[in-house]
């Protein structure tokens, strides 16, 4: 199946696009709220302002997808491959993410309050001032992550990973730390008003007031 007839199916109500293999198709602006894409294949494809609220995603190919400014309100991508996707100015609000692969992705400036992040893996992941506001990432793996300026105010990072994170001037208000890892992060100026740093590895950890974490 190609695009003009997934569109055309689209607009008569059909809504089940499991597996479809689109590679580097060119969908700016398209417009598939509520569409089954479990499985497809969409790598490199262009779904910039795409309008997918409540998409199924789920373990989706998404790698080197451009899907800056695309409303995915509400979406599936349970792990979903997303390694080296662009993100950014994307709407994720509510959007499952959980064992998402986001290795390398640009997130800079995206929505993800009320998301769930569990057990993803975001390594290298540029979230250069991302709101996260309340998300969930519990067990997910942020090691080197690009986190300066972001709002993980009352996020739950519990058991997750951020060795070598950058976090200089990263809101970390209320967040959960437990049995997380910040080995080697950079905290340079972060606030951790209300955090509790007890179970938490920070050997080597660059903290808020520039000293080191022995």
């Amino acid at each position: 199946m190609n695009v003009d007839e997934m569109l055309k199916l689209y607009a008569t109500g059909e809504r089940n696009f499991s597996g479809i293999y689109l590679h580097e198709i060119y969908l700016y602006e398209v417009e598939l709220i509520g569409v089954n894409l479990y499985e497809a294949e969409l790598m490199g494809a262009n779904l910039s302002k795409a309008k997918l609220n409540r998409v199924n995603l789920g373990k989706a190919n998404l790698c080197k997808t451009n899907l800056s400014r695309a409303d995915l309100g509400g979406a599936d991508l349970t792990e979903a491959i997303l390694a080296e996707a662009n993100l950014h100015r994307a709407d994720l609000i509510g959007a499952n993410l959980s064992k998402a692969d986001l290795s390398g992705a640009s997130l800079t400036q995206a929505n993800l309050i009320g998301a769930n992040i569990s057990r993803a893996t975001l390594c290298r992941a540029d979230l250069h001032g991302v709101n996260l506001y309340g998300v969930t990432l519990r067990q997910a793996v942020l090691t080197e992550a690009y986190l300066i300026g972001a709002n993980l105010s009352r996020v739950d990072l519990s058991g997750a990973d951020l060795m070598g994170a950058n976090l200089i001037r990263a809101d970390l208000t209320q967040a959960i730390l437990s049995a997380s890892d910040l080995s080697g992060a950079n905290l340079l100026g972060a606030n951790l008003t209300g955090v509790n740093l007890s179970g938490v590895y920070l050997k080597g950890a660059t903290m808020p007031d520039g000293t080191m974490h022995d």
